[in-house]
């Protein structure tokens, strides 16, 4: 199965020399056509979640589908290599079916646009782009049973087909997936804008075969790609020995079905100019929704986006260094789950990814290592009569070796938090409090970011549900660091109640006045924490964003308004670093025996169980 491209011009562009000038505008040009994308899709989406919070990926590539300048890099020819069927100028492809198209998507909520550039009767690229559709039917709000077992629970998988057939809309198609969900004008508005913003990417792309001709143009492109895989073989042979096997191991805490913690594992080795990533002795797929449904373009794809911003981050990133990362995914496995599985709380898994690169990496360059961070998107809904939202939490990111991780950020540097000023105006609620919780950052010569307390009075009755993970473990400190805090949530009822709840629930019922804290939680610290600078620590206690008691972590004396005792501080220090030994390159918090065992006592929350073994 594979599509079948028609073209009216058969003869193969040439190859031809590209001079830097013509590269260079290229380039930029593409980098500029790929924000454009986001900028037409924000300004016609309804949904908060696209239009606020920027929750879709954008993506331009070459002929053969390659991404040469975008954020997910592999949707394309997934989707080609899978589709039965043939493509036309003017056909828009749509899909939200994961197991449809090897995980271009991961989940259904996740509707991905396709589209040819034609120029002169042949393919000389392709725009596409997803967005994260606020609801696609289901038994739940929002479409993500935190219990669900099978994709079937989690509303209307869409199968691959032409969405527009020679620039015609497939009106009776769209109108039976729009039945199925909650709020088909959301739906329909967010659908048009990533098919505009795809349209918009073929304009532009024409416009540069215009002015430099198609022949330049293609050969530009592969210049690009050619140029990431010279500068990436360069990285892998000065980063990784030959032959070296590097191993990293973390958790994600539970699946929404009482079952964990779910252990992951990665491994690098090097064998020549090439490196293979092994997910092998990774936990067996979840019987809850936390399935992280990872092909292996696509973990070639996130291990070059940490390579290249953490070692070289003026390298263009593209899928041309594809060829020199093997990868080996067991089936059946937490990564690469058998159908039906279900697959919407696979947030954790991709943030979780890129705790893995950086403990794996960071083993043997400890000073460019950043610790464990907010690494995850987690959800908040609330829905109700004549409303709805999902929204995505912000948390601390990770200490760094070039400081402080920042307070309340988002995993994806792209989103955005949406406004209280618009939340209040469209939504039954109030924003009692949106601050940073001091001291929940890890300690450290550089300190991890706080989480964030963000506090929704309730104004009418609802459900809503929340998608979270780091409750159990720790976000891990590195090179003397110490870890962040958990993240943790609960409900003050109107009627004086606290309710402590689960990281992962849906349908809890709310009523009027009525209080969710949805906290997160904070990054770990980078360094010596005895090595910070008492000064601004005293300025992060006057901002809140340290308590007195916790700059004791540092080693520092101050009282409430962040005065120094300078002599206090002095024999502190002298005092905490006696016999402490060699300072760790991880700090992963206590033994997992100890949080498991010690869990209910410290979350309120029962342990969660050993995963069933499958059959």
């Amino acid at each position: 199965m594979m599509a079948q491209i028609i073209e009216t011009a058969t003869a193969p562009l040439a190859r031809v020399p590209v001079d830097p000038i013509t590269l260079d505008i290229v380039e930029n040009a593409l980098r500029n056509a790929r924000h454009e994308m986001d900028e037409v899709l924000f300004r016609t989406a309804l949904s908060p979640g696209i239009r606020e919070q920027h929750d879709e990926f954008p993506l331009i590539g070459d002929p053969s589908g390659r991404m040469v300048v975008g954020q997910f890099g592999l949707s394309i020819p997934a989707l080609l290599d899978r589709f039965d069927g043939t493509i036309e100028e003017g056909d828009v492809l749509l899909t939200s079916d994961p197991y449809s198209c090897d995980g271009a998507i991961s989940h259904a909520n996740d509707w991905l646009v396709v589209m040819p550039i034609f120029v002169d009767g042949r393919v000389v690229g392709w725009s596409s782009m997803f967005g994260h559709m606020s609801d696609v039917g289901g038994k739940t709000a929002c479409s993500m049973p935190t219990d669900a077992r099978t994709i079937y629970e989690e509303g209307v998988v869409i199968p691959p087909f032409k969405l527009y057939a020679k620039g015609v809309l497939n009106e009776d198609a769209l109108r039976v997936i729009l039945n199925q969900v909650r709020q088909p004008d959301w739906n329909r508005a967010d659908l048009n804008g990533i098919v505009a913003a795809c349209r918009t990417a073929s304009r532009r792309i024409q416009e540069l075969c215009a002015r430099f001709g198609a022949e330049t143009y293609t050969s530009a492109l592969e210049a690009l790609l050619r140029r990431n895989y010279d500068a990436m073989k360069v990285l892998l042979a000065t980063l990784f020995e030959d032959g070296e096997t590097l191993t990293f191991t973390d958790y994600i805490c539970d699946d929404g079905r009482g079952h964990g913690p779910f252990k992951l594992v990665l491994s690098l080795t090097r064998t020549g100019e090439k490196v293979l990533l092994d997910f092998t002795g990774s936990a067996p797929q979840a019987e809850g929704p936390i399935n992280y449904y990872i092909n292996e373009n696509l973990a070639r794809m996130f291990f070059g986006i940490y390579l290249i911003t953490v070692a070289d981050p003026q390298i263009l990133w593209n899928d041309g260094f594809y060829p020199l990362v093997d990868v080996r995914i067991p089936d059946g496995s937490f990564w690469k789950p058998a159908f039906p599985a279900a697959l919407n709380g696979r947030n954790h898994g991709i943030g979780r990814l890129f705790d893995l690169f950086g403990g794996l990496l960071g083993q043997k360059t400890p000073e460019l290592l950043n610790a464990a961070g907010f690494s995850s998107s987690p959800h908040f809904m609330y829905a109700g009569d004549g409303f709805q939202l999902y929204s995505i939490g912000f948390g601390g990111i990770p200490g760094r070796p070039i400081g402080d991780g920042p307070d309340g950020h988002s995993l994806w540097p792209s989103f955005t938090n949406i406004p209280c000023e618009f939340l209040e105006s469209y939504y039954p609620l109030r924003i009692e409090r949106w601050e940073t919780v001091a001291d929940t950052g890890g300690a450290g010569l550089h300190r991890g970011g706080n989480g964030v307390d963000v506090a929704y009075r309730f104004l009418k009755p609802g459900t809503i549900a929340i998608h979270d993970d780091r409750w159990l473990t720790y976000p891990w400190g590195v090179n003397g660091g110490e870890p962040g805090a958990r993240g943790r949530k609960w409900i003050e009822r109107a009627s004086g109640e606290v309710e402590i709840l689960p990281s992962k629930v849906h349908d809890v019922e709310v009523r009027p006045d009525d209080v969710l804290h949805f906290v997160t939680w904070g990054g770990g610290g980078w360094g010596d924490p005895l090595a910070r600078d008492p000064g601004l620590v005293g300025l992060e206690v006057r901002r809140g964003l340290v308590t007195p008691g916790g700059a004791r972590r540092f080693g520092v004396v101050c009282a409430a308004d962040g005065t120094i005792d300078d002599e206090a501080t002095a024999g502190l220090r002298e005092r905490l670093r006696t016999g402490r030994g060699e300072l760790p390159v991880f700090d992963m918090g206590p033994p997992l025996a100890e949080i498991l065992a010690r869990c209910e006592e410290e979350t309120g929350l029962p342990a969660p169980t050993p995963p069933p073994v499958r059959v």
